[in-house]
């Protein structure tokens, strides 16, 4: 130590693999006194506690240990280097700035011992004392009565960091789907290949594939690498109006799937379809809920039973707006199956965006839960501020511990810290 994964001073047995020979030395080191095995997570948590890893970084090598496609790996990797508990240090930070500036000003100003100039800093904020630079001592100047001065770097500062932490939870859970894979339904009526499709893209007989309409009943659900992204299809039901009281209840969950699914496979039978934009964009409309904002893949199906190739329908499937992304498939002979990787590996890449490129990505539901909470409490920032300062300044405390909670880095010690350093305060 400190160079350790821990921080802690530890030793290192490398010994041969055999699982013989790994429990011999386990059970040896197990009749010294004071040695146990670690508990599940205890080497990271011990990183936490001494500083070497935060929350967000223990939680990117969480997710790096069980990464299954590349982009999971890139990401986890991104988030377990700190970059995403950085960009929530950095917010943080520029609130512990406000906040002591502003709770310096309410405790001070009657006193003589705060200067007027830094109430209305702006890039001082960011690096170097109050006072006009480290060591730099400069004498305190009166300050008004707190009505009568305002707080404009204050204000910016909180509504810049409001508007960033809001374009942040804007990211249309990328970071989310990545982690835990984009849900995916294949929706169609019946016997139009909806498991046969299943079937084709796990290469392997996870669903069953009858003639006889209304066989799949429940919802059957696989994991998938696309492209590298994580996918995560499910096969449902036939969508029609059912008569048997356990195809009903098929046909429902197929539909709340539908409504939960972030992309959607809607499959029909090519030999059944009219082969016009128009005719296609009427069968898929009644697939479909209405209005419905889901990414949508168009999957004819059956294609080898068209005559003459189906030159038609093909043409109508490049037609492209508004009928979304569309291909011609045989489940049966595999012909158009490379077009409709291609079409799904588009449309992760696009929902899940590039890990590596711009801003981390939100990847916990928690990090989203405490931002809102974040972005909530500086909105109200606004509004107190008007009426009164010191409930102003405990929106800006509330704000801070909740990014505070992401990290795991909470406490009051920084904000003293602040208002000692960048003030002159006392003689």
């Amino acid at each position: 130590g400190p160079q350790s994964f821990t921080g802690e001073d530890c030793a290192e047995l490398h010994v041969h693999g055999g699982p013989a020979v790994v429990s011999g030395v386990l059970r040896a080191l197990g009749r010294l006194p004071g040695l146990r095995p670690a508990e599940p997570g205890e080497f990271t948590r011990r990183a936490f506690r001494r500083g070497k890893l935060d929350l967000t970084a223990a939680e990117g090598l969480g997710d790096l240990i069980r990464a299954e496609t590349e982009a999971q790996r890139r990401q986890a990797l991104r988030q377990m280097e700190g970059e995403l508990g950085r960009l929530y240090q950095r917010w943080s930070q520029t609130l512990t700035q406000a906040l002591a500036h502003l709770e310096a000003y309410i405790d001070f100003s009657e006193d003589d011992n705060v200067e007027e100039e830094v109430l209305s800093q702006g890039e001082g904020w960011r690096g170097g004392a109050a006072s006009g630079g480290a060591g730099t001592p400069r004498l305190c100047c009166r300050v008004p009565p707190a009505s009568a001065v305002s707080l404009p770097a204050v204000d910016a500062t909180v509504r810049a960091l409001e508007q960033e932490i809001g374009a942040h939870l804007q990211d249309g859970r990328r970071g989310e789907m990545l982690r835990g894979g984009v849900h995916a339904v294949i929706a169609g009526p019946p016997n139009v290949g909806k498991s046969s499709l299943l079937n084709l893209l796990c290469r392997r007989p996870a669903a069953i594939v009858s003639p006889v309409a209304g066989t799949t009943r429940d919802v059957v659900e696989v994991a998938l690498n696309v492209g590298g992204y994580p996918l995560v299809l499910s096969d449902t039901a036939g969508l029609r109006d059912a008569t048997d009281p356990v195809e009903q209840e098929g046909v429902s969950r197929a539909r709340d799937r539908l409504q939960q699914a972030d992309l959607v496979l809607a499959v029909l039978d090519a030999a059944a379809v009219p082969p016009e934009p128009a005719g296609l964009g009427a069968a898929l409309g009644s697939l479909l809920p209405p209005a419905t904002a889901t990414p949508c893949i168009l999957v004819l199906n059956k294609a080898d039973l068209l005559r003459g190739g189906g030159g038609a329908l093909r043409d109508a499937c490049a037609h492209g707006d508004p009928l979304p992304p569309a291909t011609l498939l045989s489940c049966k002979t595999g012909e158009g199956l490379d077009h409709l990787l291609e079409l799904l590996a588009r449309q992760l890449a696009r929902l899940c965006g590039d890990p590596l490129a711009g801003s981390p990505s939100l990847t916990q539901s928690r990090h989203s839960l405490h931002l809102g909470d974040c972005a909530a409490a500086l909105a109200r920032y606004g509004r107190e501020r008007r009426r009164d300062l010191g409930l102003a300044a405990e929106r800006l405390r509330l704000a801070r511990r909740h990014l505070g909670r992401i990290t795991g880095h909470v406490g009051a010690e920084d904000v003293l810290d602040i208002i000692f350093r960048d003030f002159c305060v006392g003689k």
